[in-house]
């Protein structure tokens, strides 16, 4: 029977943890369970420690654009407070509820991660409780260091196996006073990699340029903020550069959004920009209609692939993606499937660097207490 519980502070985490261990019980750290899907099945489940009771922005400092938030507040939340104040925390998520905590254990980052970067880069420091039930903290704003490791950077989709998240300071951004989208169709997996390159190659500094394809074609999209005069003059360069078909206007409806439904198989590609016709390769493995959104600009995409196909073809349309896409430098990783088969197939496929992984958790968990199987390599 798997028990929940919500502490308020990390304390009380840290105080969860320390009757786990002294019990031999197994943990799992949840926040809203936007992403409880993603990543591997965990391999035993005693006590699901809720996250969402550590809430709230408790320091918001905006002459310094610093904030630190607790890891149970849904980022909507902590962008409603800094806008308050004209200023936002420069990341993004696919899912509404989805809290601070969440986002940073599974490393989620949307549009915006062209111009700032994922969590991890935003990260100025983090409290967390480990294994052990002892309350550390990293980075910025510290009263005890881990030494030898910026565990900031290692918690961030580490999908809590080396620690329960309580709360992460931040760098922050002011809101842009404006911003427009210029959009442009694409036609072929060749054209979106030149199209990107033609975008990021101008002078207009685009904050995210993201595509939404069905197969190879589809759509590519830049966001352009800063003043409106020169928003203005920006997208009007970046129309003349992409030629007669783009279209200066708002946000697109799929922005930000994934491509998968809940029974898809939901895949995370990842290839250096200048070879994004690499994902004709998805096309020719997975299907002419496989859906595909993400960013162009940072070369990290999503694609859809259907659930109902069997673990055996699943299998084989990743090997053959993965061979591609790691001779063009990249990665693929499934990051949810139906449970039908979802432990019948390989999610991570080649990790390298996993041998150091598994000693980090062997080092923060030798007892394999915290999410134990979400991980790379049942880690």
């Amino acid at each position: 029977m798997v028990t929940a519980v919500a502490p308020t502070s990390a304390a009380e985490a840290a105080e969860v943890l320390r009757t786990a261990g002294a019990d031999g019980l197994t943990v799992l750290p949840r926040g809203a369970s936007t992403k409880a899907h993603w990543g591997g099945t965990p391999s035993n489940v005693d006590i699901l420690l809720d996250t969402r009771r550590l809430h709230g922005v408790t320091a918001h400092e905006p002459g310094d654009l610093v904030a630190t938030v607790r890891a149970g507040t849904p980022l909507r939340d902590v962008q409603a407070v800094l806008g308050l104040a004209g200023q936002r925390l420069s990341l993004e998520t696919g899912f509404a509820e989805a809290t601070v905590g969440g986002v940073l254990a599974t490393g989620e980052a949307g549009p915006l991660r062209l111009r700032h970067g994922s969590g991890r880069d935003l990260l100025i420091g983090v409290e967390f409780v480990r294994a052990d039930g002892i309350v550390a903290h990293s980075g910025g704003r510290v009263v005890k260091n881990v030494a030898g490791y910026d565990m900031g950077r290692l918690l961030c989709g580490s999908y809590g196996t080396l620690g329960v998240i309580t709360s992460a300071t931040f760098r922050l951004h002011p809101l842009p006073p404006a911003r427009t989208w210029v959009s442009c169709p694409v036609e072929s997996a060749a054209e979106l990699a030149d199209i990107a390159a033609e975008v990021m190659s101008a002078q207009v500094s685009p904050s995210s340029v993201e595509v939404d394809l069905r197969g190879t074609s589809g759509t590519l999209a830049a966001l352009i903020e800063g003043s409106r005069a020169g928003v203005d003059a920006r997208a009007e360069t970046a129309a003349r550069q992409l030629g007669g078909a783009a279209v200066i206007g708002d946000q697109p409806a799929w922005w930000g959004s994934y491509p998968f439904a809940p029974d898809d198989v939901a895949v995370k590609l990842a290839a250096p920009v200048g070879r994004l016709s690499v994902l004709g390769e998805l096309s020719d493995a997975a299907g002419p209609d496989v859906a595909v959104r993400g960013s162009a600009g940072t070369g990290v995409v999503y694609a859809a692939l259907p659930g109902s196909t069997s673990a055996e073809h699943l299998n084989s349309t990743l090997s053959a993606l993965r061979a591609a896409l790691t001779e063009a430098g990249g990665s693929c990783v499934v990051l949810a499937a139906p449970p039908r088969i979802r432990d019948e197939i390989d999610l991570w496929g080649p990790v390298p660097g996993l041998a150091l992984m598994r000693r980090i958790k062997d080092q923060f968990d030798p007892a394999r207490r915290l999410a134990s199987g979400r991980f790379v390599g049942g880690i």
